[in-house]
């Protein structure tokens, strides 16, 4: 009903001006008596099987939804009626901001994909917080943090120590954003030393609370071997308990869009089935180089049962959707799930 009905009419509209509608509209039809249940009834499986120890925490199921759909903590809950095990809010910052100009989101839809270069705009932790608040514990929450644009590299750890602190009692996890190519000083983010820093002084920070929250690294799909390696020993180093594989992609491979198009387009993150091989490549070397020595959530380009599958067999733990959830609607989770238990 969705990819036949649904979708055919969303796309006919702005992509960004879609997401806020999507938004709106589930929102409203959660509030509707019965109705959320009704959608718990059609796409959540429930079975023990599903479940998945990983740093600490059990997740219901091992299918999330990546960071960058739930920007503001402000549709987690309802979002849980749709099977998620995990939802990652954010990318969260110390302060709210813009983000790039507009138009700066994209459907490839010949190659069902997106480009992106929205720049972390969200509403800043304090808002983030009081969305949090009205957690009903339905599903692990997990919260991607990153640094204001307009704050000088001197002080860009300092933005994710400050998001760290404020955000550390309402979120189950965190992941540490390094790897977003839509904003400035990209390169100091994915610099080696650089690195150990923010990981290092995010540890100090954690080891002040009672409770420890696991916190994981999110790179690119664009790394060479060399740079996954580092990638390896920076976990090894630092002991920090997972990493996410992978963020968007800056390379234009293999697309089905127009050169023509590309240019319109401009700069910015493809995601989606274009870095499906891409991703999982990385899962893949992460896994067998380090001979699984830490838990690997795998993203990019899951849009089938088959596709969550292939990732899961690379080496990943977990899995998270977003492109796809897009493009192939709620059912996709099911399917996932239903899979795993079929497997």
């Amino acid at each position: 009903m969705y990819k036949l009905f649904i979708r055919p009419i969303l796309f006919l509209f702005d992509p960004e001006k879609v997401h806020y509608f999507t938004f709106s509209l589930i929102r409203i039809l959660c509030k509707i008596p019965y109705l959320a249940s009704v959608f718990r009834s059609l796409y959540q499986v429930k079975n023990k099987k599903l479940e998945r120890k990983l740093f600490g925490l059990t997740f219901i199921n091992p299918v999330g939804l990546a960071a960058g759909f739930d920007k503001n903590a402000v549709l987690y809950n309802e979002l849980a009626n749709f099977g998620f095990g995990f939802i990652e809010i954010g990318t969260v910052t110390p302060k709210g901001q813009l983000g790039n100009p507009k138009k700066r989101l994209f459907r490839l839809k010949e190659d069902q994909g997106i480009i992106n270069r929205m720049g972390f705009n969200n509403d800043g932790v304090e808002e983030a917080i009081k969305n949090l608040k009205k957690n009903k514990h339905k599903v692990i929450i997990g919260g991607n943090i990153g640094k204001n644009t307009e704050t000088k590299s001197e002080d860009y750890t300092q933005d994710y120590l400050e998001v760290f602190k404020e955000l550390h009692p309402f979120v189950d996890y965190f992941v540490l954003n390094v790897s977003c190519p839509n904003v400035g000083s990209h390169a100091k983010l994915n610099d080696k030393k650089y690195l150990l820093e923010l990981i290092t002084e995010c540890q100090s920070q954690n080891n002040l609370f009672k409770i420890k929250k696991p916190i994981l690294l999110k790179i690119a799909p664009d790394l060479n071997n060399s740079q996954l390696d580092e990638i390896i020993e920076l976990v090894a180093e630092t002991k920090i308990d997972g990493v996410i594989a992978s963020n968007t992609s800056t390379t234009r491979d293999n697309l089905n869009a127009s050169k023509e198009r590309l240019q319109e387009i401009g700069n910015g993150g493809v995601s989606g089935l274009p870095i499906k091989d891409q991703s999982t490549q990385v899962i893949k070397y992460l896994a067998e180089t380090s001979n699984k020595s830490f838990p690997i959530i795998g993203v990019g380009g899951i849009h089938s049962a088959e596709d969550a599958l292939e990732k899961l067999k690379a080496g990943a733990d977990l899995v998270q959707v977003y492109t796809g959830f897009i493009y192939e609607g709620p059912g996709l989770i099911k399917k996932i799930n239903k899979a795993l238990l079929e497997k």
